[in-house]
């Protein structure tokens, strides 16, 4: 075997594992609030058909339950670098269970466990320049210490319940991304450009059905 097909064969022996083993994602539903894992009203603020985002081996990275309804927020954002305007900062989105130990879009380490989603939009500020070409972004609060979903949360006071997620100066995040009209039928789970897994699913915001999506796989590749 001449020398130049040898080294063509050794370069596809080496690349056909990770492209037969690489990893993909679905949304498959699940029934049932999670009564009695958060607060009372929480629970009873969330649709009861919820949303489990699996990895291609069945494996559950994260269970969601999306708010029954959203208020709209009282001064819409028409901004290019923001995808969700209509929503609020502060608003109480739905609640994330973490089966096993997880981690937000920084790579931070996050327990297992029960938290809520808030909506919030990243500071206009050097620290936090090309993190992402959009400004949305979830924050992870730990269930237990936030209870009441009808506040729409001040933006201090969402960081600071955030950081009790990661233990560190930073809050959990997780990336909203743009919602893909490509997909026929919701949830689904899709892969962005660059290369994170995300779910979408509609969300009724102001009594109007919108597509949410966001990034669960996947972290922040910058400093």
């Amino acid at each position: 075997m001449q020398p130049r097909r040898l080294w063509l064969w050794v370069v596809v022996f080496l690349l056909f594992p990770a492209l037969s083993y690489a990893q993909s994602y679905k949304v498959v539903s699940s029934a049932g609030a999670p009564s009695g894992k958060v607060p009372a009203a929480v629970a009873s603020a969330l649709n009861p058909q919820g949303m489990k985002f699996e990895d291609s081996q069945g494996h559950v990275v994260a269970e969601i339950w999306l708010a029954k309804t959203l208020p709209a927020a009282s001064s819409p954002s028409s901004s290019p670098d923001i995808l969700y305007g209509s929503l609020a900062p502060g608003t109480f989105v739905g609640v994330l269970e973490f089966p096993a130990q997880g981690s937000d879009y920084r790579g931070q380490s996050i327990k297992a466990g029960y938290y809520t989603l808030r909506y919030e939009w990243i500071p206009e500020d050097g620290n936090h320049m090309g993190v992402s070409q959009y400004r949305d972004f979830l924050l992870l609060l730990p269930s237990a210490k936030d209870t009441n979903p009808g506040q729409v949360m001040p933006f201090k006071e969402t960081v600071k319940l955030s950081r009790l997620t990661t233990g560190t100066g930073h809050p959990g995040v997780l990336m909203m991304d743009r919602a893909r009209n490509s997909l026929k039928s919701l949830p689904a789970a899709f892969q962005d450009d660059s290369q994170n897994w995300a779910i979408q699913a509609d969300a009724s915001i102001g009594g109007k059905t919108t597509p949410l999506a966001f990034v669960l796989v996947g972290q922040y590749q910058g400093g």
